[in-house]
């Protein structure tokens, strides 16, 4: 697929809001089996999550989770630079956690441009893409923005672990992506850090 520049990638021919359910923000595994269970597994079928699975998920990662807006992930100073971009058949999106909403940013299937070096990222039926947002980072230098931009994804990326180990779907944490193109493909600046492709097992 021909890559996109930062122009093209900021206009979308036919932009989608997605209004997800409320997050399910009770219940479920208890952190010690959570943390038993937790594992990477790289196989996925292709059976897609459904919008209260995706809510669940996107909440667990990086939602707020207290009345002043703060997340359920950590991040330096607040700065809230983690920008979760879900890539799925319809497109990418980025994920509000604010409004719960997912936004449109790129249309169609842009999974199988995320890797080179593996196919997993197109077979998950969700990838997610953990996006160091530098305009969120004032007073940062660029040494503290490479560091905490990759520190605070990995809080991300072990909460949806957490949330896979204890919905027993799969999951493998990825940093051999395609972080130039992507780079390009996301608007504004900015640094792809890691992938993370979701979905059930595959029997």
């Amino acid at each position: 697929m021909a890559q996109k520049n930062k122009n093209e990638a900021k206009v979308s021919s036919r932009p989608l809001e997605i209004k997800l359910p409320m997050p399910e923000r009770k219940g479920g595994m208890p952190l010690y089996e959570a943390l038993n269970n937790r594992m990477t597994q790289r196989k996925f079928a292709d059976t897609p999550l459904d919008e209260q699975q995706l809510s669940n998920l996107l909440w667990c990662a990086g939602g707020v989770n207290r009345e002043d807006g703060k997340l359920t992930s950590p991040t330096a100073r607040n700065a809230q630079e983690i920008d979760i971009y879900v890539f799925i058949d319809k497109g990418v999106f980025l994920y509000v956690p604010k409004e719960n909403v997912l936004k449109e940013i790129l249309p169609e299937d842009h999974r199988i441009e995320i890797s080179e070096r593996s196919k997993m990222p197109a077979e998950a039926p969700v990838t997610l893409l953990f996006y160091a947002n530098y305009d969120k980072m004032e007073g940062f230098d660029e040494t503290a923005r490479e560091f905490y931009g990759a520190t605070d994804a990995g809080f991300v990326s072990q909460n949806v672990y957490l949330y896979c180990a204890a919905n027993k779907l799969s999951t493998v944490v990825m940093g051999a992506i395609n972080r130039d193109l992507l780079n390009e493909l996301i608007p504004g600046d900015g640094k792809a850090i890691l992938a993370q492709p979701v979905g059930y097992p595959a029997k």
